[in-house]
């Protein structure tokens, strides 16, 4: 109770009921797996697989296409059959591509895999976020997106702690028996997930109206909201996670020069500071203007790759402390980002059209993180990967600035400054 009173709201903790629980428990088990194997993606395929870093940014870049295209379909499927059978398919194919990768030792079989991988994890993030939405209900919408943002991260930081303990670039089997525990806390989480069948099924009471029953992906795509909301979290998500996922631990690794230990120890700074904040960075947004506050999101990861391109000219010890401090202003951003980013989408998007709402703001995530890759092998292709640090700041200043702008198209309670 003590745990739970100093990280949730009193209201929030009041109104929590079952189902959100139950959710809430598998978020933390397959945030647990993921966390063992987070930032691992371009290290394992260059430093373990000794594949080029082009290769590997580059097939990181092809994955998020992949991802992308599909993404519509899972919308699209979502809205159809429900959330919970897609997110249920998610999780076994995933489980499946995860235990081939751990084996992968040729190009093509590192491309499929990474590829099926992509395409298949288009089938858990948006229906979550649909049932999500669902079960929390419009009054607490906000905070659950948090809570579940500071759950995903405790499951991520304990795993990359362990992750710490186990891996060694000189012993490829330790990056193998990593991937297949991540595989293996995906199959509890799906049989516990399945419980929630009641709650995610499709949704039914438009089919009685013709003019509802006919809107699909052409209504979504018509909604000047959702499309402006898009294209700044596109440019925002490049200027912050895509180009943190592309090349952070490249440039820390093989520019900086710090071990793969202290990266797991650095990105637990980062997941530690979001359960201890979230809390805090919830009670302080609410009831503030969405955009606003996404756009500080912009300017904080600004400061955290001006503080990164610093640390090249700093002695190892105190390039480790700044880099720590510097995740600590990501997570805190971070702590921003997610609940507002997904309370707004959820907010503008109509039930019967939830899964294709959830599934058009994904675009964004997949725009960007295909995009970053692709900016980062260029500059580290091209030798100027201490340049790559301040380029990345900038585009997330520009990320700011797009979402200051998307307030126009917004009413009040949409940009979240009214009471819901």
């Amino acid at each position: 109770m003590n745990f739970a009173s100093a990280l949730l709201p009193t209201d929030f903790r009041r109104s929590m009921t079952r189902p959100m629980r139950v959710f809430f428990t598998c978020t933390f088990l397959n945030a647990l797996g993921n966390g063992l194997t987070y930032s691992f993606f371009v290290i394992y395929l260059h430093n373990v697989r000794h594949f080029s870093p082009q290769f590997a940014t580059v097939l990181l870049a092809a994955s998020a296409i992949a991802g992308l295209v599909t993404s519509p379909l899972w919308g699209t499927l979502v809205d159809r059959i429900g959330p919970l059978r897609v997110a249920l398919f998610g999780y076994a194919t995933s489980a499946a591509a995860l235990s081939i990768w751990a084996f992968v030792t040729t190009r093509t079989s590192a491309a499929i895999v990474a590829i099926a991988m992509a395409i298949f994890s288009g089938a858990g993030w948006g229906p979550n976020a649909t049932l999500l939405s669902r079960i929390a209900g419009r009054e607490l919408r906000q905070q659950a997106f948090g809570f579940n943002f500071m759950l995903l991260n405790l499951g991520i930081g304990f795993g990359s702690l362990v992750s710490a303990v186990i891996v060694n670039l000189a012993h490829p089997v330790t990056f193998s028996v990593l991937y297949l525990l991540d595989a293996a806390t995906t199959l509890p989480a799906a049989a516990l997930f399945f419980t929630l069948r009641a709650n995610g099924g499709p949704v039914r009471d438009h089919l009685d109206d013709p003019v509802r029953r006919a809107e699909g992906w052409r209504t979504v795509l018509a909604d000047r909201r959702l499309v402006n909301y898009v294209l700044a979290a596109i440019v925002l998500l490049i200027g912050g996670y895509g180009s943190q996922e592309a090349g952070y631990s490249l440039f820390v690794i093989n520019d900086l020069h710090i071990s793969v230990h202290a990266l797991g120890v650095i990105f637990f700074f980062n997941t530690t500071t979001i359960v201890l904040a979230q809390r805090w960075t919830l009670d302080r947004i609410a009831g503030r203007s969405r955009t606003r506050v996404l756009a500080i999101v912009g300017l904080l990861w600004f400061v955290f790759w001006i503080v990164l391109d610093a640390a090249l000219a700093m002695p190892p010890v105190l390039a480790f402390a700044a880099l720590g401090a510097s995740m600590v202003v990501f997570a805190v951003a971070e702590t921003m980002f997610q609940p507002v980013g997904s309370a707004l989408v959820n907010e503008i998007a109509p039930e019967h059209l939830r899964g294709r709402y959830n599934a058009a703001a994904g675009l964004a995530w997949g725009l960007s993180t295909s995009t970053a890759p692709l900016i980062t092998a260029i500059y580290f292709g091209r030798g100027l990967g201490n340049w790559w640090p301040l380029s990345v700041g900038i585009i997330a200043l520009v990320g700011s600035g797009l979402m200051l702008n998307l307030r126009r198209s917004l009413s009040p309670s949409e940009d979240g400054r009214s009471a819901n």
